[in-house]
Protein backbone atom coordinates (compact mmCIF):
# COMPACT_ATOMS: atom_id res chain seq x y z
CA UNK A 1 0.00 0.00 0.00
CA UNK A 2 1.53 3.20 -1.09
CA UNK A 3 -0.42 5.16 1.60
CA UNK A 4 -0.64 5.15 5.27
CA UNK A 5 -3.67 6.02 7.74
CA UNK A 6 -1.72 9.28 9.00
CA UNK A 7 -1.29 10.30 5.70
CA UNK A 8 -4.40 10.36 4.97
CA UNK A 9 -5.48 11.98 8.53
CA UNK A 10 -3.00 14.70 7.68
CA UNK A 11 -4.82 15.14 4.20
CA UNK A 12 -8.71 15.55 5.89
CA UNK A 13 -7.42 17.37 8.74
CA UNK A 14 -5.77 20.11 6.38
CA UNK A 15 -8.71 20.40 4.17
CA UNK A 16 -11.21 21.05 7.47
CA UNK A 17 -8.56 23.54 8.71
CA UNK A 18 -6.97 25.06 5.11
CA UNK A 19 -4.27 25.48 7.09
CA UNK A 20 -1.38 22.97 7.60
CA UNK A 21 -0.16 24.59 11.17
CA UNK A 22 -3.89 24.44 12.19
CA UNK A 23 -4.19 20.97 11.00
CA UNK A 24 -0.44 19.78 12.49
CA UNK A 25 -1.41 21.33 15.93
CA UNK A 26 -5.15 19.70 15.35
CA UNK A 27 -3.06 16.35 15.40
CA UNK A 28 -0.21 17.21 17.90
CA UNK A 29 2.56 16.97 15.40
CA UNK A 30 4.56 19.55 14.31
CA UNK A 31 4.23 21.51 11.29
CA UNK A 32 7.39 20.46 9.14
CA UNK A 33 5.94 16.73 9.93
CA UNK A 34 2.31 17.21 8.55
CA UNK A 35 3.92 19.57 5.59
CA UNK A 36 6.40 16.06 5.00
CA UNK A 37 3.43 13.68 5.11
CA UNK A 38 0.88 15.43 2.88
CA UNK A 39 3.84 16.32 -0.07
CA UNK A 40 5.12 12.63 0.09
CA UNK A 41 1.51 11.58 -0.15
CA UNK A 42 0.85 13.97 -2.88
CA UNK A 43 4.08 13.04 -4.97
CA UNK A 44 4.22 9.49 -4.17
CA UNK A 45 1.29 9.73 -6.82
CA UNK A 46 2.01 12.82 -8.31
CA UNK A 47 -0.59 14.84 -8.14
CA UNK A 48 -1.89 17.86 -6.34
CA UNK A 49 -4.37 17.62 -3.47
CA UNK A 50 -4.59 21.74 -2.60
CA UNK A 51 -4.54 24.70 -4.43
CA UNK A 52 -2.58 27.71 -2.49
CA UNK A 53 -4.93 31.04 -2.06
CA UNK A 54 -3.35 33.49 -0.22
CA UNK A 55 -2.60 31.85 3.03
CA UNK A 56 -5.25 29.13 2.27
CA UNK A 57 -5.09 25.37 1.02
CA UNK A 58 -8.04 24.72 -0.88
CA UNK A 59 -8.53 21.25 -2.29
CA UNK A 60 -7.85 21.03 -5.73
CA UNK A 61 -10.60 19.64 -8.02
CA UNK A 62 -8.88 16.21 -7.57
CA UNK A 63 -8.65 16.79 -3.89
CA UNK A 64 -12.62 17.38 -3.80
CA UNK A 65 -12.76 14.17 -5.41
CA UNK A 66 -11.15 12.04 -3.06
CA UNK A 67 -11.84 13.51 -0.27
CA UNK A 68 -15.02 11.03 0.75
CA UNK A 69 -13.41 7.99 -0.30
CA UNK A 70 -10.53 9.30 2.60
CA UNK A 71 -13.22 9.88 5.22
CA UNK A 72 -14.65 6.49 4.40
CA UNK A 73 -11.83 4.41 4.59
CA UNK A 74 -10.36 6.36 7.77
CA UNK A 75 -14.13 5.73 9.38
CA UNK A 76 -13.53 2.12 8.52
CA UNK A 77 -10.28 2.17 9.77
CA UNK A 78 -11.43 3.18 13.06
CA UNK A 79 -14.12 0.99 13.04
CA UNK A 80 -11.75 -2.10 12.49
CA UNK A 81 -9.91 -1.07 15.69
CA UNK A 82 -12.61 -0.69 17.44
CA UNK A 83 -13.63 -3.92 16.38
CA UNK A 84 -10.44 -5.50 17.01
CA UNK A 85 -10.59 -3.70 20.84
CA UNK A 86 -13.65 -5.71 21.40
CA UNK A 87 -16.18 -3.45 20.31
CA UNK A 88 -16.34 -1.19 23.71
CA UNK A 89 -14.52 1.70 22.16
CA UNK A 90 -17.66 3.85 20.14
CA UNK A 91 -15.20 6.45 19.35
CA UNK A 92 -16.30 10.27 19.57
CA UNK A 93 -19.52 11.10 17.63
CA UNK A 94 -19.76 14.75 16.45
CA UNK A 95 -23.84 15.97 16.63
CA UNK A 96 -24.87 19.49 15.31
CA UNK A 97 -28.41 20.78 16.04
CA UNK A 98 -29.83 23.81 15.28
CA UNK A 99 -30.98 26.25 18.11
CA UNK A 100 -34.30 24.75 19.22
CA UNK A 101 -33.54 20.97 18.93
CA UNK A 102 -30.04 21.89 20.36
CA UNK A 103 -31.66 23.51 23.81
CA UNK A 104 -34.32 21.39 24.00
CA UNK A 105 -34.42 18.50 22.36
CA UNK A 106 -30.49 17.32 21.94
CA UNK A 107 -29.26 17.49 25.65
CA UNK A 108 -31.93 15.15 27.00
CA UNK A 109 -30.89 12.70 24.00
CA UNK A 110 -27.57 12.84 24.65
CA UNK A 111 -27.91 12.17 28.15
CA UNK A 112 -30.16 8.77 27.44
CA UNK A 113 -27.40 8.26 24.36
CA UNK A 114 -24.80 7.99 27.47
CA UNK A 115 -26.82 6.10 29.85
CA UNK A 116 -27.28 3.44 27.46
CA UNK A 117 -23.87 4.04 26.01
CA UNK A 118 -21.30 4.96 28.92
CA UNK A 119 -18.71 4.32 27.36
CA UNK A 120 -19.93 6.88 24.11
CA UNK A 121 -18.45 10.00 23.53
CA UNK A 122 -20.54 12.85 22.09
CA UNK A 123 -19.73 16.52 21.04
CA UNK A 124 -22.61 18.87 20.54
CA UNK A 125 -22.45 22.10 17.91
CA UNK A 126 -25.06 24.80 17.86
CA UNK A 127 -25.81 26.84 14.94
CA UNK A 128 -28.35 27.84 12.93
CA UNK A 129 -29.59 25.22 9.42
CA UNK A 130 -27.06 27.08 7.26
CA UNK A 131 -23.87 26.43 9.74
CA UNK A 132 -24.46 23.42 10.66
CA UNK A 133 -25.22 21.88 6.97
CA UNK A 134 -22.15 22.94 5.72
CA UNK A 135 -20.24 21.78 8.88
CA UNK A 136 -21.81 18.66 7.91
CA UNK A 137 -21.01 18.87 4.08
CA UNK A 138 -16.87 19.27 4.95
CA UNK A 139 -17.25 16.12 7.05
CA UNK A 140 -16.64 18.42 10.33
CA UNK A 141 -19.88 16.75 12.18
CA UNK A 142 -20.94 13.54 11.77
CA UNK A 143 -24.81 13.97 11.14
CA UNK A 144 -26.85 17.31 12.19
CA UNK A 145 -30.22 17.77 13.27
CA UNK A 146 -32.08 20.58 11.69
CA UNK A 147 -35.25 22.91 11.54
CA UNK A 148 -34.71 24.50 8.13
CA UNK A 149 -35.64 23.18 4.39
CA UNK A 150 -32.74 21.92 3.01
CA UNK A 151 -31.55 21.21 -0.43
CA UNK A 152 -27.91 19.98 -0.80
CA UNK A 153 -26.41 17.94 -3.30
CA UNK A 154 -23.98 16.24 -1.05
CA UNK A 155 -26.08 15.62 1.98
CA UNK A 156 -29.16 13.25 2.62
CA UNK A 157 -31.91 14.77 4.48
CA UNK A 158 -34.47 12.39 6.41
CA UNK A 159 -37.66 13.26 8.20
CA UNK A 160 -37.55 13.45 11.74
CA UNK A 161 -40.68 14.48 13.36
CA UNK A 162 -43.21 17.51 12.84
CA UNK A 163 -43.24 21.04 14.60
CA UNK A 164 -44.74 24.09 14.78
CA UNK A 165 -44.31 27.35 15.40
CA UNK A 166 -46.43 29.90 17.67
CA UNK A 167 -47.17 33.31 17.65
CA UNK A 168 -46.83 35.15 21.32
CA UNK A 169 -46.56 37.77 23.53
CA UNK A 170 -46.36 38.91 27.30
CA UNK A 171 -49.34 38.66 29.03
CA UNK A 172 -49.79 42.37 29.36
CA UNK A 173 -49.65 43.35 25.72
CA UNK A 174 -52.49 44.92 24.34
CA UNK A 175 -52.92 41.60 22.31
CA UNK A 176 -52.94 38.83 24.54
CA UNK A 177 -56.65 38.98 24.99
CA UNK A 178 -57.30 39.62 21.76
CA UNK A 179 -58.56 36.44 20.25
CA UNK A 180 -57.80 35.89 16.76
CA UNK A 181 -55.28 37.77 15.15
CA UNK A 182 -55.98 39.53 11.92
CA UNK A 183 -53.40 40.57 9.55
CA UNK A 184 -54.01 44.25 10.43
CA UNK A 185 -53.13 42.99 14.16
CA UNK A 186 -49.98 41.51 12.73
CA UNK A 187 -48.49 44.68 10.50
CA UNK A 188 -49.26 46.55 13.12
CA UNK A 189 -47.04 45.25 15.92
CA UNK A 190 -42.90 45.16 16.01
CA UNK A 191 -41.32 41.84 15.52
CA UNK A 192 -38.49 39.99 17.61
CA UNK A 193 -37.59 37.01 15.25
CA UNK A 194 -34.83 34.57 14.38
CA UNK A 195 -31.91 35.61 11.92
CA UNK A 196 -31.84 35.23 8.45
CA UNK A 197 -30.49 31.51 7.65
CA UNK A 198 -32.04 30.07 10.60
CA UNK A 199 -34.72 27.11 10.07
CA UNK A 200 -36.93 29.00 12.49
CA UNK A 201 -37.02 32.21 10.58
CA UNK A 202 -37.57 30.20 7.31
CA UNK A 203 -40.29 28.83 8.35
CA UNK A 204 -42.01 32.25 10.06
CA UNK A 205 -41.31 34.00 6.27
CA UNK A 206 -43.29 31.23 4.62
CA UNK A 207 -46.10 31.53 6.96
CA UNK A 208 -46.23 35.61 6.51
CA UNK A 209 -45.84 35.41 2.71
CA UNK A 210 -48.08 38.73 1.46
CA UNK A 211 -47.35 40.48 4.39
CA UNK A 212 -43.41 39.87 4.28
CA UNK A 213 -42.18 43.12 2.56
CA UNK A 214 -45.08 45.30 5.65
CA UNK A 215 -43.80 43.81 8.85
CA UNK A 216 -41.72 45.63 11.42
CA UNK A 217 -38.34 43.48 12.14
CA UNK A 218 -37.52 44.88 15.30
CA UNK A 219 -34.67 42.75 15.98
CA UNK A 220 -33.43 39.82 15.10
CA UNK A 221 -31.60 37.70 17.47
CA UNK A 222 -29.95 34.16 17.23
CA UNK A 223 -30.63 32.91 20.34
CA UNK A 224 -34.34 31.57 21.48
CA UNK A 225 -34.14 32.78 25.09
CA UNK A 226 -33.43 36.36 24.26
CA UNK A 227 -36.12 36.56 20.96
CA UNK A 228 -38.58 35.35 25.06
CA UNK A 229 -36.82 37.76 27.16
CA UNK A 230 -37.57 40.76 24.55
CA UNK A 231 -41.02 40.08 24.13
CA UNK A 232 -41.68 39.58 28.18
CA UNK A 233 -40.45 42.81 28.67
CA UNK A 234 -43.26 44.59 25.97
CA UNK A 235 -41.50 45.26 23.23
CA UNK A 236 -43.37 43.22 20.57
CA UNK A 237 -44.32 39.93 19.22
CA UNK A 238 -42.41 37.00 18.93
CA UNK A 239 -42.81 33.22 17.09
CA UNK A 240 -40.60 30.55 17.92
CA UNK A 241 -41.04 26.96 17.93
CA UNK A 242 -43.69 25.43 20.49
CA UNK A 243 -41.16 22.92 21.62
CA UNK A 244 -38.88 26.12 23.12
CA UNK A 245 -42.25 28.06 24.44
CA UNK A 246 -43.81 25.12 26.45
CA UNK A 247 -42.33 26.07 30.02
CA UNK A 248 -43.09 30.10 29.49
CA UNK A 249 -46.73 29.42 28.43
CA UNK A 250 -47.06 26.81 31.55
CA UNK A 251 -45.27 29.39 34.16
CA UNK A 252 -47.71 32.39 32.39
CA UNK A 253 -44.64 34.64 31.46
CA UNK A 254 -45.99 34.41 27.91
CA UNK A 255 -48.94 33.66 26.34
CA UNK A 256 -50.29 32.12 22.54
CA UNK A 257 -51.90 34.34 20.28
CA UNK A 258 -54.10 32.18 17.77
CA UNK A 259 -53.07 33.53 14.16
CA UNK A 260 -55.46 31.78 11.61
CA UNK A 261 -54.91 31.31 8.26
CA UNK A 262 -51.57 31.19 8.39
CA UNK A 263 -49.36 27.61 8.75
CA UNK A 264 -46.68 27.71 11.05
CA UNK A 265 -45.90 24.16 10.82
CA UNK A 266 -42.91 22.50 9.95
CA UNK A 267 -40.66 19.64 9.48
CA UNK A 268 -37.43 18.75 12.07
CA UNK A 269 -34.79 16.29 9.94
CA UNK A 270 -31.52 14.54 10.23
CA UNK A 271 -28.97 15.28 7.62
CA UNK A 272 -25.94 12.95 6.74
CA UNK A 273 -23.02 13.29 3.82
CA UNK A 274 -24.03 10.98 1.23
CA UNK A 275 -20.68 9.17 1.43
CA UNK A 276 -20.27 9.00 5.12
CA UNK A 277 -19.46 5.62 6.40
CA UNK A 278 -22.02 4.77 9.13
CA UNK A 279 -19.88 3.41 11.78
CA UNK A 280 -21.44 2.18 15.41
CA UNK A 281 -21.67 5.20 17.19
CA UNK A 282 -23.50 7.29 14.44
CA UNK A 283 -25.98 4.01 13.66
CA UNK A 284 -26.45 4.01 17.25
CA UNK A 285 -27.72 7.64 17.43
CA UNK A 286 -30.02 7.28 14.48
CA UNK A 287 -31.90 4.42 16.34
CA UNK A 288 -32.01 6.86 19.32
CA UNK A 289 -33.61 9.61 16.95
CA UNK A 290 -35.92 6.77 15.67
CA UNK A 291 -37.00 6.31 18.85
CA UNK A 292 -37.90 10.11 19.99
CA UNK A 293 -39.60 10.00 17.05
CA UNK A 294 -42.23 7.69 18.15
CA UNK A 295 -42.51 8.85 21.32
CA UNK A 296 -43.03 11.94 20.22
CA UNK A 297 -45.77 10.96 18.01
Amino acid sequence: MRYTLRQLEVFLTTARHENITRAASALAMSQSAASGSLKELEEQFGVKLFDRVGKRLQLSELGRRLRPQAETLLEQARAFEQSMAGGNAMGRLQIGATMTIGNYLAVAMIADFRQRYPEAEVALSVANTEAIAERVAGFELDMGMIEGELQHPELETLHWRADELVVFAAPGHALASAGQLTDRDLLDQPWIVRERGSGTRQTFDRAMHGLLPDLDIAMELQHTEGIKRAVEAGLGLGCLSAISLADAFRRGSLVPLQVPGRDFSRELYLITHRNKFHGVALQRWLTLCRESQCSAA
